[in-house]
């Protein structure tokens, strides 16, 4: 059974509600939730933050709650509307959640001004929407300013327990991919996300150091976060023909392929791996696969022209990514110069699946390098350091001894530190927590602490 949630003690006839992944149940005695999740990515989009937006509507739903997500269309990593310019507006019913979505502004450099425009586009359209009588809210960040507008709109209107999920930290990304000069635009966005954090009744974050990072540099009670590790939403006992899959993506059988999948922006710091791939010795078996799409894709592109040793392979549907995943040797997590504690890779949780070695090419003490380690799934080398990526690479094509252990490590991690339930069940008692009785006021409303 899952654990009790909010002190309510679960009836003896409690019964399986069919079909979860995580073992969904409800009870007699059990109260459901009204939840409304507004997030700015969502199914069908396969990387970032989508999956897990999209995973925890879908299981609070399938534990009997009633719930409605209103998000966007879906537009990422390319940046451009899948399959064209959508309509104003739609509203389907997708594995059990009432999904809206609002047609916004994208960005037309995903970055800066442009991108803050975009979030508040989305914000004023989902401010729009009539709210409803969801019993608590919980607003998905990124996008941080269409999540600060609907939380100053759900303060002034309903008082209804919010919920802010924090995937990134947008002052420490401004930071970290800056050029180090605090400008007007980066103070505001601190401050807007300081406001945000310590507005919202609670706040759940990916990893123990965004925890660490709220409570001592933004000021946000610890009593008030929550760490809720993104899950791993792949399976891990893919059926892969290894050969046929090889050959469709024109890998050769002697090619010890070290893939990175997912997106190719900025803070990836992919011209890394291009280097690395102009440092592969003639008659090395080691080939850098880029796969995936993003707003530098096309920049990596060009800058890999006449380099053999580097291959690049678009967006692939679910089963064919796993596919892809599953038939390389190695895979890699390229992150920029810099990049320290902004994110945890999404693309970790996949990674950890496959029962391949995992090479983190990242800052010395980052939050990824901290991951890899902690699931001695792989080597570590420095940010931007080509040299040491290739090293890495070839160590582990000689190694495979190594490669199969470091396999096994990051399977077992994600068996014991990643699982769906685990993360659904935290999320679900906070959420239950944090619903009241109309009328009955938060402690930050009523000034108790």
């Amino acid at each position: 059974m899952l654990p009790q949630a909010g002190g309510v003690r679960r009836d003896q006839r409690a019964v399986s509600c069919g079909g979860a992944a995580a073992g969904c149940y409800r009870s007699a005695v059990d109260k459901t939730m009204s939840v409304l999740v507004l997030g700015i990515n969502y199914s069908p989009e396969t990387t970032g933050i989508a999956p897990y937006t999209s995973g925890l509507a879908s299981e609070l739903a399938r534990r009997g709650n009633r719930v409605r997500v209103i998000t966007t269309f879906p537009h990422y990593p390319q940046w451009e509307f899948h399959g064209g310019r959508p309509p104003r507006s739609s509203t389907s019913d997708e594995d059990g959640v009432r999904v809206e979505r609002r047609r916004h502004v994208l960005p037309t450099r995903p970055g800066g001004v442009s991108r803050a425009l975009s979030e508040l586009s989305f914000g004023i359209s989902a401010a729009r929407t009539r709210s409803g009588r969801a019993d608590v809210v919980v607003l998905v960040s990124p996008a941080l300013i269409s999540s600060a507008l609907l939380l100053l709109k759900t303060r002034l209107l309903s008082r209804r327990p919010t919920v802010l999920w924090v995937q990134d930290l947008y002052s420490l990304g401004l930071q970290e991919l800056g050029s180090g000069r605090s400008s007007l635009s980066e103070r505001v966005v601190a401050a807007v996300e300081r406001w945000t954090l310590r507005t919202a009744d609670a706040v759940v974050v990916i990893h123990e150091r965004f925890r660490d990072t709220l409570v001592q540099t933004m000021g946000v009670r610890a009593q008030d976060v929550t760490v809720v590790r993104n899950w791993s939403h792949v399976g891990d006992n893919v059926a892969v023909d290894r050969g046929s899959a090889r050959a469709a993506l024109g890998w050769s059988h002697d090619d010890f392929i070290v893939l990175h999948a997912g997106n190719m922006g900025v803070k990836q710091g992919l011209e890394n791996v291009i280097d690395a791939a102009r440092r592969v010795a003639p008659g090395s078996n080691v080939r850098f696969v880029l796969l995936g799409d993003g707003n530098q894709r096309d920049h990596l592109v060009a800058l890999a022209a006449g380099v053999p040793a580097v291959t690049f392979v678009g967006s692939l549907p679910d089963d064919e990514f796993m596919r892809a995943l599953h038939s390389a040797d190695a895979l890699l997590v390229n992150e920029r110069a810099g990049v320290a504690g902004m994110a945890v890779p999404s693309k970790l949780t996949s990674y950890f699946s496959t029962g391949l070695p995992v090479i983190a090419a990242t800052d010395r003490g980052s939050v990824t390098e901290s991951e890899v380690q902690l699931a001695q799934a792989g080597p570590t080398v420095p940010a931007g350091d080509p040299g040491a990526l290739v090293a890495a690479a070839e160590a582990i094509a000689g190694d495979p001894v190594a490669a199969a252990e470091w396999g096994a490590n990051g399977l077992r991690f994600r068996s014991e530190r990643l699982t769906d339930r685990a993360s659904f069940d935290t999320f679900t008692q906070l959420l239950r927590r944090l619903v009241r009785p109309r009328g009955h006021s938060s402690s930050k409303e009523s000034g108790n602490v």
